[in-house]
């Protein structure tokens, strides 16, 4: 099958698990426009790394930029895209210095997922962000929740740390986290806001996912399709998404 010809139910197949099924669901009306090679986007994955994402936008037809500060990921990236028998454009850059690389305006779709946990200054970052789209041109945002790691530190008895995450600006347990920010639904509002991005859905990543011992996943007949069921039911509920691990953000500029 030609990468152009790739079809919605092979993306489900190849791409589609616990930990990535509501991105890429919610994704799925833009993903899927290349079906018939017709209507391609020109896409910017920024810390795309290897290809989780790019590789699979490729096969359906899109134009995909990956910006990643890794000579080693693009490298991965390459050889991947290579198997696949698609092109992907591979960049070394970073979302601070994005605009260095990459044209004003030039993308349909931005892809940035668990960047701006990292970046020195997450203003700068998402404006960037923001700059590279079109008019109406679509933002997909993952990042790390703050409400997550003050439950996951709680439970493993880590009480004052908890604490900390909870006051914490950051959302970090202490100086010994290794992830310099964690956010909070208004707090990411407020970011896209200020960069002129309107947002359209947010979604909760991980949800379930990251509760469930792999021992009751793996080798049990449809457990798995039935744990990517209940990630993608309970992504859209308020009540869960304040818990999941991560949020996704669909945003789209004004």
């Amino acid at each position: 099958m030609p990468p152009a010809a790739a079809s919605s139910d092979e993306l489900d197949r190849n791409t589609r698990t616990p930990r990535t099924a509501v991105v890429w669901d919610a994704l799925r009306d833009l993903a899927t426009t290349a079906g018939t090679g017709e209507h391609p986007l020109d896409v910017i994955d920024v810390g795309g790394g290897t290809g989780g994402f790019a590789v699979p936008l490729a096969r359906l037809g899109h134009r995909v930029t990956v910006v990643d500060p890794s000579p080693d990921a693009l490298a991965a990236l390459q050889r991947r895209a290579g198997e696949a028998g698609v092109e992907v454009r591979a960049v070394q850059g970073d979302a601070a210095g994005l605009l260095d690389v990459v044209e004003t305006g030039s993308a349909d779709l931005v892809l940035c997922h668990g960047v701006l946990e990292h970046v020195d200054d997450p203003v700068p970052a998402a404006a960037a962000l923001a700059a590279v789209l079109r008019p109406g041109g679509t933002l997909s945002l993952l990042v790390a929740s703050r409400n997550a790691v003050v439950l996951a530190r709680a439970v493993a008895g880590r009480f004052a740390e908890a604490r900390h995450a909870l006051d914490d600006p950051d959302g970090r347990w202490g100086p010994g986290d290794p992830l310099p920010r964690r956010f909070t639904e208004p707090v990411l509002a407020a970011l896209l806001d200020t960069a002129g991005l309107r947002v359209e859905a947010v979604h909760g990543v991980r949800t379930v996912a990251d509760l469930v011992p792999g021992a009751l996943v793996d080798g049990e007949p449809g457990a798995v399709e039935a744990l990517v069921d209940l990630e993608l039911a309970t992504a859209a509920l308020p009540e869960f998404r304040a818990v999941a691990t991560q949020l996704h953000v669909r945003a789209v500029r004004s």
